[in-house]
């Protein structure tokens, strides 16, 4: 078939070993509204050796090159100019064909004379390629491709190749993404739900047309499969591009999945036939060409919301208030379901949940395509991880551009150090107060004295010609130049806020631009005020 051009709105990315060949799977939504499934077959897992200065490099490469085994053999091992904490080092570039054999490789590289460390070998493969190749989700891409048949083994409405992406599209709003809220309920007469016991009496749902729906247990028992198999029907039916659930990758879903596994029931979901949900990074659970978000996650980070209940949470983001709403204990449930006469009143406490969760979903989900365009982790992963993992994730991306290799993970105890100058204030009534704010005050000062581990010297010998700064107190020396990493990144996510701050001005505070806008300088302060805390 011949080539075309075609413009995807990225969902989420992930890898499949066929044939003995990586292919990376991009799952997204075209210009047409079409879902659709890309597969690139071009890219290969890789990682770095850094060597020591005096390293006889070629003898070095060929003593790798002999680690290669049929299974996955070492296709590639070659210098590249790379630099480490701001220096340039002596590295080695190594490729291979299967993603899982990179931890393999990397274990018999370290052993070999003159290797110093191995980096990157722990980045996995998915998200390897979306730094390498550039293509974060939740944004428009550009892309060279060739159709190709569709499988059977796909829930989407075309299949293509990869040829080459070719860069950002022009479409900056994104698409209309189908998306369901659902919620269940259980019966546990005896103490906390357990799901080899307790079976699930009401599953609620609700989808981006305002359509309702409860698949309930039937009597007597409660007996849940037939709730079980309406559910997976619904979302097959519904084909949602987004799951939004409230702490439901530490509840719902694996309760679900553990009550379908006791009727030998497949929890099949996803746009991959066959594939259920599995536990993934951050404790998030993927579901093939889905994106579950666990809305949970983003409440843990609003510091106001003290209680992280979700009729607390949709109280604060103006959904339901909680006066309004039926509250049902959850040791009553049971007892509410049991009693026919309350059983209605049960429904409607579930649906509440629902419809709770739908609307904290809306509110979540425009500041979260923002953040995850940046940090390059899909919708579902940006909310478990941690705002020092996203930002680890940006910095990575970044790290790429600038040819600099990105440092192991190193688990450190925590070490107190400390704090802001607190002055005390005065009490009484005062009049005429006048407030001062700094912009950005915490990366504004790792600007301007240059901070960073690239930065960073032992002694004052080391400062070159224009010197170094001091910071007071503890005496670290950073040189004044030239511009370390950390400064650099800073200075690009601060001007780049600047920029779209100015660009709103543009828009009426209504208009879609203006929210789009809003959104993303919103997760760029973020990104810029975690670097201080990241850094310890």
């Amino acid at each position: 078939m011949g080539e075309e051009v075609l413009d995807v709105f990225i969902l989420d990315l992930s890898y499949e070993v066929v044939r003995s060949e990586p292919h990376i799977v991009i799952w997204g939504i075209d210009s047409s509204g079409n879902r659709v499934l890309l597969r690139d077959r071009s890219f290969r897992p890789y990682f770095y050796a850094v060597l020591e200065d005096d390293a006889p490099v070629e003898q070095v490469a060929e003593m790798i090159r002999r680690l290669s085994v049929p299974s996955s053999p070492i296709t590639e091992v070659k210098p590249v100019d790379r630099k480490y904490y701001g220096r340039p080092v002596n590295v080695l570039r190594i490729q291979t064909v299967i993603p899982e054999s990179v931890r393999d490789y990397r274990e018999k590289v370290k052993g070999i004379a003159y290797v110093r460390e191995v980096l990157e070998a722990d980045i996995r493969f998915a998200l390897r390629y979306m730094i390498d190749r550039e293509t974060p989700p939740s944004t428009w891409h550009r892309f060279r491709v060739r159709k190709i048949p569709r499988s059977n083994e796909y829930r989407v409405s075309e299949e293509y190749e990869v040829i080459e992406r070719t860069g950002y599209s022009d479409i900056t709003k994104p698409p209309s993404m189908r998306s369901i809220a659902f919620d269940i309920e259980v019966y546990n007469p005896r103490g906390s739900p357990r799901a080899e016991t307790d079976p699930v009496i009401i599953i609620g749902a609700m989808n981006d047309k305002g359509e309702k729906v409860q698949f309930l247990a039937e009597d007597p028992g409660p007996r849940d499969a037939k709730p079980l198999r309406e559910f997976i029907e619904y979302v097959l039916n519904e084909d949602p591009d987004i799951l939004f659930g409230y702490n439901s990758a530490y509840f719902d879903i694996p309760y679900l999945m553990e009550r379908c596994k006791r009727y030998g029931l497949k929890f099949d979901i996803g746009r991959r036939r066959g594939a259920e949900p599995r536990p993934s990074v951050y404790g998030h659970y993927s579901i093939p060409g889905r994106l579950h978000v666990d809305l949970y996650d983003f409440a843990e980070e609003i510091h106001e919301i003290k209680i992280k209940s979700l009729d607390v949470v949709a109280e604060y983001f103006g959904i339901m208030s909680r006066s309004e709403r039926t509250n049902i204990p959850w040791y009553e449930i049971a007892r509410y379901w049991d009693d026919k006469s309350k059983r209605q009143i049960l429904l409607k406490y579930s649906m509440e949940d629902v419809i709770s969760t739908y609307g904290i979903g809306m509110k979540i989900l425009p500041f979260a395509i923002q953040i995850s365009s940046l940090t390059g982790l899909p919708l579902d992963q940006v909310g478990s991880a941690s705002v020092g993992h996203r930002l680890e994730w940006y910095l990575m991306r970044e790290a790429y551009r600038y040819g600099e290799l990105v440092p192991n993970r190193e688990e450190r105890p925590y070490e107190p150090y400390k704090g802001a100058v607190v002055l005390e204030p005065k009490p009484g009534v005062h009049e005429n107060i006048a407030v001062m704010d700094f912009s950005s005050m915490y990366p504004n000062i790792m600007i301007k004295y240059n901070i960073g581990p690239d930065t960073y010297i032992d002694n004052e010998e080391e400062c070159g010609e224009d010197g170094c700064w001091e910071a007071p107190e503890v005496g670290y020396l950073f040189r004044k130049s030239p511009p370390g990493f950390y400064k650099r990144v800073l200075e690009t996510l601060l001007k780049l806020r600047r920029s779209i701050r100015s660009e709103m001005k543009k828009y009426d505070p209504d208009s879609i631009e203006y929210r789009i806008l809003d959104e993303r300088q919103k997760a760029l302060k973020i990104l810029a005020n975690a670097a201080y805390g990241y850094m310890g």
